[in-house]
């Protein structure tokens, strides 16, 4: 056996997919990438992602592992990126990156930091480009007093106010290393697109999402960081704002240690 075990890293549109799992009956990232390693060596090999990303997120940087059996040839990882490629295409699935790792590596279990971004556009016109790429909304909103508040939720904290209820997490308590809020121009005309980006070595189920559809109440001066800490110390998902689309969600970057 001349087994060795690859690291990739994938960028994709997940809109047209049911998220990274692969399920029965219904497309998957996970799947599609799958199908395209059989295509091309003739093996069912399981790929291993750092996160199981939801029906519409999309990724920037996810991270995953397989294991193939190449015998004694000769595979770089860009050939090996390009031929899982060619047999991707069209989906709007590409591998970024791939290299050969030690055996130990695993893209789950070994990720010490992951970074999501959600994109909103804020402007009143409809949007022509960035359709079920970010989430639209034309109520103004304060970015800088969401940027405030966003910090009560550093740190360690029980976060089941931003916990889906099919959230299978044993513990809700995770540590939110870094969370922003920022705005940018969008168009020439004074839309803006606000981006908040949150980082951690874990985030339970639509916490991401959750926490967006929270510091929106903040952005249209429904609510004040006392309020966010409240909702946040309630331990409670009804305390919380909505969940947000997940059309807006981007797994940015996966990091492990070297």
């Amino acid at each position: 056996m001349t087994t060795k075990r690859w690291k990739i890293v994938i960028e994709y549109n997940g809109g047209a997919y049911y998220g990274w799992q692969k399920q029965p009956d219904v497309p998957s990232i996970q799947q599609a990438i799958e199908e395209a390693l059989y295509k091309f060596c003739q093996q069912k090999i399981a790929v291993q992602a750092a996160g199981r990303t939801d029906a519409g997120v999309h990724a920037w940087g996810q991270v995953a592992h397989f294991d193939l059996d190449y015998g004694d040839r000769s595979l770089t990882g860009y050939d090996l990126a390009k031929a899982i490629n060619a047999h991707l295409r069209p989906a709007p699935i590409s591998i970024l990156h791939a290299e050969e790792v030690d055996n130990e590596f695993h893209a789950r279990f070994g990720a010490h930091n992951k970074m999501y971004q959600y994109r909103i556009v804020n402007r009143a016109g409809f949007l022509g480009l960035d359709q079920g790429r970010v989430w639209h909304i034309n109520r103004a909103l304060d970015a800088g007093a969401m940027n405030e508040a966003a910090q009560v939720l550093l740190g360690q904290h029980d976060f089941s106010t931003f916990r889906d209820a099919q959230c299978q997490a044993k513990n809700p308590v995770r540590t939110l290393d870094r969370i922003s809020v920022t705005a940018r121009p969008y168009d020439a005309h004074g839309g803006q697109e606000i981006l908040i980006e949150a980082e951690a070595m874990s985030f339970i189920h639509h916490q991401v999402r959750n926490i967006v559809g929270t510091l929106i109440l903040v952005g249209e001066g429904k609510w004040s960081a006392d309020d966010l800490r409240a909702a946040l110390e309630a331990k409670d998902r009804t305390k919380g704002g909505v969940t947000a689309p997940a059309e807006g969600l981007y797994l940015v970057r996966v990091e492990y240690n070297v």
